[in-house]
């Protein structure tokens, strides 16, 4: 399950997905973009999606400005592995 949320430019942090506009495809899935960095930068949070290196897209906000993003819930600790169930008692032959 995934949230749409609206919070401050200083609570977003990589992984959250950052809407885009229309851009050139016209499909809604492509107008959302996954933010790599976060980052304070003279008073400003400066979000960049894609690559770090440039040339990257950057987003700048003030820290208290709203921005809806897209979060995916944090994976849990997997489960361990079931153990086999097995039913044959100890020191009996099966023949």
């Amino acid at each position: 399950m995934t949230n749409r949320i609206s919070i401050p430019a200083s609570e977003v942090r990589p992984d959250d997905h950052l809407y885009d506009g229309p851009g050139t495809n016209a499909h809604p899935t492509f107008q959302w973009e996954t933010i790599t960095a976060a980052s304070l930068v003279d008073g400003l949070v400066r979000l960049t999606v894609g690559r770090l290196e440039p040339p990257n897209n950057e987003f700048w906000f003030e820290p208290d400005e709203v921005v809806t993003v897209i979060r995916y819930p944090v994976a849990g600790p997997d489960k361990p592995a079931a153990k086999p169930d097995h039913k044959h008692g100890r020191g009996h032959r099966h023949g």
